[in-house]
């Protein structure tokens, strides 16, 4: 059967009237048309191509560069915001310790001034209190002396009165 097909298809080849020699001329042709192609028309565009793909890749190339050197510097930053964050935190805390101590300072300087002027004020006091007894011890004399001369009416003497009231003010400073 398949010698049958073979011999009939020729039968109808030849009634139609297909040329072989077209068929060839034809094959040639089109051979000759991909081999221009392919040095015309395949070769610019496969290097047009080529030069596409180069481009691509050194588009992503520079792109990796460029991701690479802003995570350098985006690491830089973040490395110059913590050291920033320290000193910050550093100045904060020395002023602190700063503040402390002039607060501590003036503290001491307040007790040092409060003291210095509680004994000022003491001594003040105890020169006050001095000058009155004096005050007091001479005024008691006084009177002691116009007492005694009108009682004794001029009966003692000078040195004799002087050694009354002596007498009289000593008394006088036991009894305080």
């Amino acid at each position: 059967m398949s010698l049958d097909f073979l011999v009939l298809a020729s039968a109808e080849a030849g009634v139609h009237g297909v040329n072989t020699g077209d068929i060839v001329v034809q094959l040639v042709s089109f051979i000759i048309l991909l081999i221009l192609l392919r040095k015309f028309a395949f070769g610019p565009l496969m290097g047009i191509m080529k030069k596409r793909e180069e481009h691509i890749a050194n588009e992503i190339e520079a792109a990796e560069k460029a991701r690479q050197e802003a995570g350098k510097v985006a690491a830089e930053q973040a490395e110059a915001l913590k050291t920033a964050r320290q000193d910050a935190a550093e100045l904060i805390e020395n002023a602190k310790k700063l503040g402390e101590q002039q607060q501590k300072d003036i503290i001491e300087a307040a007790k040092v001034e409060a003291t210095r002027l509680k004994d000022a004020a003491v001594k003040e006091i105890q020169q006050e209190k001095d000058q009155a007894i004096t005050a007091l011890r001479e005024q008691v004399a006084s009177l002691s002396v116009l007492i005694a001369s009108k009682v004794i009416e001029k009966e003692l003497n000078e040195q004799d009165q002087q050694k009354l009231i002596d007498e009289y003010i000593k008394e006088v400073g036991e009894a305080r």
